[in-house]
């Protein structure tokens, strides 16, 4: 399984989220002595005991792993080849937060020997490597990269909750300030990833390259979002019309609905900040973010329409939603647009019950914000929201979750699971 070439490197995987852990297993296979690193001491008691809450990595996979997990930083001396996977967030301004970055850069530091290299796969604009992380290694460390140590990236492309697209099957974009960088990073990936490297000029182009990659399905959802407001007040189904749309061959098969996560609701913004530091202002894509961000209020207005058609007090209505998470078939809670969903029907005074198979309740931040009930408690619903599609839903059918709802109620089905013609004729039914 090792080979001569794989012991030359010692790897140190920093942060074991959705992105890093899968990547540890994936090196611990085919790598000696493969460390995966994450400060919080929760999720690497998790993973000892082979719970991945992610779901991931498989409970047999992480037992099967030689992958030494440690949230102790000693563990990472000896290091020739860091990879750092921490998330990378946005503030309240919605500007690029690095604050986890730096703080891998400060983890590294001690750690950082002549010779080293350091990978980063968190989603950045162009320029965060090596102008941020670079200058502030060399800063912490007294060394020069690109003549002590070295940087390299290569993004993320995991897809969270899609076994079709497993980090194996994914095309990796790598890239390195120099050849022989380039050359040793080709040599780590290319171990695990069978589906090939794409090999960018230059770490800038990297880096831009990821950052477009959400932005763009980002923006396509947006015009999608509004084609839907657009139909909404035509009172003509979305679903139908991109579904006649769709026999055109060159069409995009997008479709509306919540754009949240850590990914595609924050990474546009990552890109507009360093457009606006360099003198441009983006239109575009801050059009579709906005109208993307304002879909959780539409949705919640529409449902408060509904009840003052059924002529029913908000305040006392019967509200459900499915799904908290921020897409089907993941536990996930990071920027759910579900939250505002919630927020909005609480400033009309709704109290809604929620039910998320995926979610934990304790990680959910209920508050008074709403209250979490069970499939069982959640009956004669006024009007149910059906924000997320996870496959536990689907697989109950369209006649057990209209039965949620009372005669006369209304359901509001966010991505169009549902078939309309399934639907009772005593039950509105509405999709957006």
């Amino acid at each position: 399984m090792f080979d001569a070439i794989g012991d030359s490197e010692k790897i140190s995987v920093i942060g074991l989220g959705y992105v890093g852990f899968p990547v540890a297993i994936a090196l611990a296979n085919k790598f000696r002595g493969v460390t995966g690193f994450d400060i919080d001491t929760r999720r690497i008691s998790a993973l000892r005991l082979a719970k991945d809450w992610t779901n991931e990595v498989t409970e047999q996979m992480i037992k099967s792993s030689s992958l030494c997990l440690s949230d102790n930083q000693d563990d990472l001396h000896g290091t020739t080849f860091f990879i750092v996977t921490v998330p990378t967030p946005i503030d309240k301004g919605r500007r690029p937060d690095l604050a986890p970055l730096r703080s891998a850069c400060t983890t590294i530091a001690p750690h950082l020997r002549i010779g080293s290299v350091v990978v980063f796969e968190s989603t950045v604009y162009p320029g965060v490597t090596e102008d941020i992380c670079g200058k502030l290694l060399d800063e912490l460390t007294g060394l020069k990269h690109g003549r002590d140590f070295h940087l390299g990236y290569s993004p993320e492309r995991i897809n969270p909750g899609d076994p079709e697209h497993p980090l194996e099957a994914i095309t990796k974009i790598v890239a390195g300030e120099n050849d022989a960088t380039l050359a040793r990073i080709e040599n780590v990936y290319g171990k695990i990833i069978r589906a090939g490297l794409h090999k960018a000029p230059s770490i800038k182009v990297a880096e831009a390259a990821k950052v477009i990659e959400n932005t763009q399905r980002d923006v396509n959802i947006a015009l999608m979002n509004e084609l839907a407001l657009i139909c909404d007040r035509l009172q003509i189904r979305t679903a139908d019309v991109l579904k006649a749309a769709g026999t055109k061959w060159n069409f995009l098969p997008f479709s509306p609905g919540l754009v949240g996560g850590h990914c595609i609701g924050v990474d546009p913004y990552y890109l507009t900040a360093r457009a606006e530091e360099v003198g441009y202002h983006p239109d575009v894509i801050l059009a579709g973010r906005r109208v993307n961000d304002g879909m959780g209020r539409f949705i919640a207005e529409r449902a408060v329409k509904f009840l003052s058609q059924m002529k029913i007090s908000p305040q006392i209505a019967r509200v459900g939603l499915l799904g908290l998470t921020f897409k089907e078939n993941v536990p996930d809670l990071r920027n759910s647009k579900s939250y505002d969903i919630i927020e909005e029907l609480r400033l009309f005074g709704v109290n809604p019950l929620v039910n998320d198979p995926m979610a934990n309740p304790s990680d959910a931040n209920i508050s008074n914000q709403f209250q979490w009930s069970s499939l069982r408690k959640m009956k004669a619903l006024d009007l149910l929201i059906f924000a997320v599609p996870h496959r536990q839903y689907l697989a109950q059918n369209c006649a057990k979750i209209q039965q949620l709802v009372r005669k006369g109620g209304a359901i509001l089905d966010i991505r169009s699971a549902m078939d309309p013609a399934a639907i009772s004729n005593d039950r509105l039914y509405w999709s957006l």
